[in-house]
């Protein structure tokens, strides 16, 4: 049987008036169908958009009787000419909705068993797991549609800021070597040397560094990037960044090069104007007056500590915790006297999530301020706490009690409910931040020795660089985060280029001389070779872009995602490999079978 033509004229959001008389030829799904007597109509899609398909037996017996049969999600071509809608029967909710085709053949390319949920409408309850494994199905929506349509901007910018500026893409590799001091890595056995590994790259970070050793000057790399760690909505086992890496410069320079990128993107990607400047703010000051290294400033609200007020109080809760080393911090709610006595029972339930295991509170009302806990506290100590709060009348005081970073982190996942709830966040508002001066090391408790907050080649503050071997937890990095309402979009770092200052970083790190040499050996050596001064920054693409379309879930803007557990329901992996694989790679395995859906 001859197939007609299936190339197409026009894709389906292309016709308008101007069109109107014209023969085409449209492919696509069919989107709907709806049969008003003796005419069908078929709304036809594809990713463009939908044009409105028309089948009158008088025009197209044959092309009638075959649309009949139509079901949806078939792929057809259709050919016809185009005419202006019925009076009163344009759609103004479609680019095309002044015109329809008039069809006098019709193809049928290929049949579809019924889908297992809706395509045609844009939102649909289907549970998240079966979306994925039909991702294929899921992706014909327009919702995800347009979310890989920004994806693909973005990128497209991105390449063309760099360029501009001097930077070269350059492709690093991934099989590379374990660097264990970070994530966990994903590692690839070797056939041709048995027992030996391959890891995929957590980031690009060490061949970026020996570009610059190798004198590229600029580089830059969308880059897929690997982490075996713990998932969450803004996570992905795999992920892409944009790596970007330069020499001869100060992170001032990077940051004002970043700023331009952001403002470029904002406007090409959304028409949006970012601020003029990006503000700053020190890592102490984040955690102190948020709670997190990520604080969204889209909303007011800060924590303010109130030890001192706490201390001399009667309130035997509060002052326990004290003399443990713990803290008291309080959250203003503007307004939130509203709030009933099961509303802060909520709130307090949920801080118990992450530990904290009671919520003082407090009204403030035109007597003052009232509650069960205000007998503790003298006249003076209210005051004193309206003062150090900001309590109007209206307002509730929200207050944690224990150690701080357990505080810090109840009352900043505490606020940023309420600021959802209370709708004081504008959701068409991007608030940027930088934060800066992250500690260089943290302790390990199960190691019993500091690691690296970032990685072993952040560069120390320059004040700080005595302190690497007296007291390394005290050092500081120069190291720069940039916050996007409340989302780590990003960070980066001065390099080290002193091969001395890196064999003091290791040795803070209690790595012998034998793992040095192991692990990290080409590196420390290549740096001996004239390494400029050199920094970078890598960029979370997929949290980007999630930004950009306004969802809070980073697998809406992956074309074929992993669930939060890292399985791929539609691939159904990861899976279990033939034996014959297993012998040649000299590996045994125990297999665990995994239910899918």
């Amino acid at each position: 049987m001859k197939l007609m033509d299936y190339r197409r004229t026009h894709n389906c959001n292309q016709l308008r008036a101007k069109d109107i008389g014209k023969e085409v030829t449209l492919s696509g799904w069919v989107h709907r169908r709806r049969d008003h007597g003796g005419l069908i109509f078929i709304d036809l899609r594809d990713r463009f958009g939908l044009s409105q398909l028309i089948f009158d037996p008088e025009i197209s017996k044959d092309a009638h009787t075959l649309a009949g049969q139509l079901r949806s999600e078939w792929v057809i071509t259709a050919r016809g000419r185009v005419r202006e809608r019925g009076e009163g029967l344009t759609n103004p909710k479609l680019d095309t909705g002044e015109v329809e085709i008039e069809v006098k053949t019709l193809e049928i390319l290929s049949k579809a068993k019924t889908p297992p949920f809706s395509i045609s409408d844009d939102q649909t309850e289907t549970h998240e797991d079966i979306r994925l494994k039909y991702r294929y199905l899921d992706i014909r929506r327009g919702d995800v549609v347009q979310k890989l349509l920004m994806r693909h901007k973005a990128m497209m910018v991105t390449r063309a800021f760099f360029d501009k500026e001097g930077f070269i893409e350059i492709n690093t590799p991934i099989l590379g070597k374990s660097t264990p001091e970070g994530a966990r890595d994903y590692l690839v056995p070797s056939r041709i040397y048995p027992g030996n590994f391959y890891s995929l790259p957590q980031s690009p970070q060490l061949f970026k560094q020996l570009l610059m050793v190798s004198g590229m000057d600029r580089y830059f790399q969308i880059a897929s990037c690997f982490r075996d760690e713990d998932l969450r909505a803004d996570r992905q086992p795999e992920f892409t960044q944009i790596d970007v890496e330069m020499s001869f410069a100060y992170p001032e320079d990077i940051q004002e090069i970043l700023y331009r990128f952001l403002k470029s993107l904002f406007k090409e990607c959304l028409n949006y104007d970012i601020p003029d400047t990006i503000p700053s703010m020190s890592y102490q000051d984040a955690l102190e007056h948020y709670g997190t290294d990520r604080p969204d400033l889209r909303f007011e609200m800060p924590l303010v500590r109130v030890d001192e007020i706490a201390k001399e109080s009667d309130f035997t809760v509060f002052k326990e915790q004290l003399k443990e080393g713990g803290c008291v911090k309080a959250l203003c709610v503007k307004g939130g006297s509203d709030l009933s006595r099961k509303d802060i029972e909520r709130y307090t339930e949920f801080v118990g999530k992450f530990g904290l295991r009671g919520l003082g509170w407090m009204k403030k009302q035109e007597e003052g301020l009232t509650s069960s806990i205000i007998k503790f506290f003298s006249p003076q100590q209210l005051k004193a706490l309206e003062d150090k709060l900001g309590a109007e009348t209206g307002d509730l005081l929200l207050f944690g009690a224990a150690g701080e970073s357990l505080v810090n982190q109840a009352l900043d996942h505490l606020r940023r409910l309420i600021g959802k709830e209370r709708d004081l966040i504008d959701p068409n508002v991007y608030n940027f931040l930088w934060v800066k001066d992250f500690p260089c090391f943290e302790w390990d408790e199960e190691e019993n020795r500091p690691q690296a907050v970032h990685h072993p080649f952040t560069m120390p503050h320059p004040e700080d660089l005595d302190l690497i071997e007296k007291d390394p937890l005290k050092v500081r990095s120069n190291a720069y985060d940039i916050i996007i309402n409340g989302y780590e979009v990003g960070g980066g770092s001065q390099r080290i280029h002193d091969y001395e200052i890196q064999k003091k970083i290791f040795n803070a790190l209690k790595l012998s001389e034998q793992e040095i040499k192991n692990t990290f050996g080409f590196f420390t050596e290549a740096l001996q070779y004239g390494t400029p001064p050199h920094l970078g920054l890598a960029i979370g693409l997929d949290r980007l872009v999630m930004l950009l379309t306004k969802t809070n879930n980073i697998r809406d803007v992956i074309a074929f995602p992993k669930t939060q557990k890292g399985s791929d329901l539609m691939m159904q992996c990861p899976s279990s490999v033939n034996q014959k694989q297993l012998d040649e790679l000299e590996i045994r395995a125990e297999t665990k079978e995994i239910t899918w859906i």
